[in-house]
């Protein structure tokens, strides 16, 4: 996987940039002045990250693998140490799906019914591959959700949740808590 230079991303006018990006010279964005990427963050091939209005936060530590996409006008936010594994798809925009108003994004929008609402994960949240997140959703940190899971309501911490519609499973261990501390503090030393 051929990663872009630090310079080539400095010039794609991101709203914020931390150090040692790694990002696919596949993958692709729009709206670049309304994302912001912490430390340490890799993004891979194939993978669009498409901000509206309201932005896209990427933490420190945040790992988007293959075929992955960000997409809609709310405000979705990766907290530190987020793992998006292939093809995980995140919304913060949705049609209306119920027949009362037409869809897609050719038709004017006073004829459409289309949500918005932010899409929010916090720390350690890890989301399997081919998982979709929709619209209004929180992830509390810690929280594992399995492959192929529809996540349509929030999932409180550390739990892990998994199906379609995506079900709590059983609780996660915080194991990785004390882990953090002691990475954190040999990354200072």
């Amino acid at each position: 996987m051929a990663m872009l230079s630090r310079l080539a991303i400095e010039s794609m006018g991101f709203a914020a940039i931390g150090d040692n990006i790694m990002i696919s010279d596949r993958a692709s964005f729009h709206n670049c002045a309304n994302i912001s990427l912490g430390n340490n963050c890799r993004i891979d091939d194939y993978c669009v990250i498409s901000a509206g209005s309201r932005g896209i936060n990427i933490g420190s530590h945040v790992h988007i693998a293959v075929y992955t996409s960000l997409i809609g006008a709310g405000t979705i936010t990766l907290s530190d140490f987020c793992n998006l594994s292939s093809r995980v798809a995140i919304y913060s925009s949705s049609d209306d799906y119920s027949g009362i108003t037409m869809t897609n994004p050719t038709v004017p929008s006073a004829y459409t019914g289309v949500i918005h609402a932010d899409v929010y994960l916090g720390k350690h949240v890890i989301i399997g591959s081919g998982s979709v997140i929709l619209p209004g959703v929180t992830l509390e940190e810690g929280v594992a959700v399995g492959a192929l899971s529809l996540v349509t309501k929030s999932c409180k911490a550390f739990g892990i949740y998994a199906g379609n519609p995506a079900k709590f499973i059983k609780e996660r261990k915080r194991d990785l808590l004390e882990l953090e501390k002691m990475f954190l503090k040999n990354l200072n030393t």
